[in-house]
């Protein structure tokens, strides 16, 4: 929980930055996210990119990294693009019935998430040396 939350903070620093233009072009007032479909799409395009290009990259995002956990496939490497790409749809599934998705793990005999089980990966934590 502590590595969404890390994530989710630069997240809002990067959505923040992604927006600045949309707001210029308004002449400083906000962007009405219902109504404008580009801006939607950007958000949701910037979002997803996060994810996706960190999973399938180094198989952690910053948050990941600082708590020592690792995104894998079953068989030990990197997910793909197409694996993360379905971890990424399918976490926001987990999230819809409260969450229930993500807390499944504790649950679930291989303690694997809704998400993880779709899209065949699974987090492995690995403490760092010396701990």
């Amino acid at each position: 929980m502590a590595a969404i939350i890390y994530d989710m903070l630069l997240l809002f620093a990067i959505l923040m930055l992604v927006g600045t233009p949309f707001v210029i072009m308004r002449g400083g007032e906000a962007v009405p996210p219902l109504t404008d479909l580009f801006f939607r799409l950007t958000i949701g395009a910037t979002i997803y990119l996060f994810f996706v290009v960190y999973w399938t990259r180094s198989g952690r995002t910053l948050g990941m990294q600082s708590w020592g956990l690792q995104l894998e496939t079953a068989d030990g490497s990197k997910p793909t693009l197409a694996a993360s790409s379905v971890r990424f749809f399918a976490a926001i599934l987990s999230w819809i019935p409260a969450g229930l998705g993500f807390l499944w793990q504790l649950w679930d005999r291989d303690k694997l998430t809704w998400h993880d089980r779709i899209s065949g990966t699974r987090l492995v934590y690995y403490p760092k040396p010396g701990k």
